[in-house]
């Protein structure tokens, strides 16, 4: 007896695994893993500087301009949803798992579970907020600037100013609502400023020129 299930011609068309379908799953997968990292906080001495999630973020905005710049604001905008509602199904599942019962010996890997997933609900909304408002704004600009040269050129002029205003409204956002209340007053002052200049930073310097290759790439092999 045969068991092999059969390929479906009709659902199964050669590009139906489309380029779009892979940025949104980097997209996605970028912003899940921030909020995961985002409960770690990066210091300097007694000086906090920002928390670990910063670290993928202009990856995440870098995927943001890929779909801005190729598909256009629309399609960018539903996929920035759909990360929302994916983020959103994190805090959810996470807070089932902290109360759900456990044997004895596990109690350290419980407490450990407990102090992480208890602080994501916090970090998550605030992310949500700040994402929808950064990268709402980023795309906006990114497809406004492109609008305005008409030739086109100049993509970094693109990326580096949308998510130059992009980053504004993700940092202020998140840093306020993820850690008032916890973190010294100076030291929130402190998280947006550097945050800030190192999500700036890292997009000139990996960011920007990964979108490049990317966009390049789309364009050459698949559009």
């Amino acid at each position: 007896m045969n068991n092999k299930v059969s390929e479906n011609p009709s659902k199964n068309r050669k590009g139906d695994f489309s380029p779009l379908v892979v940025i949104t799953a980097f997209l996605v997968t970028l912003y899940l893993v921030a909020n995961l990292m985002a409960v770690k906080i990066i210091s300097i001495g007694s000086l906090s500087l920002f928390d670990a999630g910063t670290i993928t973020f202009p990856f995440a905005y870098m995927a943001g301009d890929v779909l801005a710049e190729v598909w256009g604001y629309r399609t960018a905008r539903k996929v920035i949803y759909l990360t929302f509602i994916c983020n959103a199904m994190l805090v959810i599942f996470t807070s089932i798992g902290v109360v759900l019962p456990y044997p004895d010996y596990m109690e350290p890997v419980q407490q450990a579970y407990s102090v992480i997933y208890t602080y994501v609900p916090r970090i998550v909304i605030a992310s949500l907020i700040s994402f929808l408002l950064g990268q709402l704004a980023n795309a906006k600009v990114l497809v406004w600037i492109k609008k305005k040269q008409k030739d086109g050129k100049l993509l970094w002029v693109r990326t580096i100013a949308s998510s130059a205003v992009g980053y504004v409204f993700d940092t202020v956002f998140f840093v306020i609502i993820a850690f008032a209340g916890t973190t010294p007053a100076a030291d929130l002052l402190s998280m947006i400023i550097v945050q800030y200049a190192a999500k700036i930073l890292i997009e000139a310097v990996a960011g920007t020129p990964l979108a490049y290759a990317v966009i390049g790439l789309l364009k050459r092999k698949f559009l």
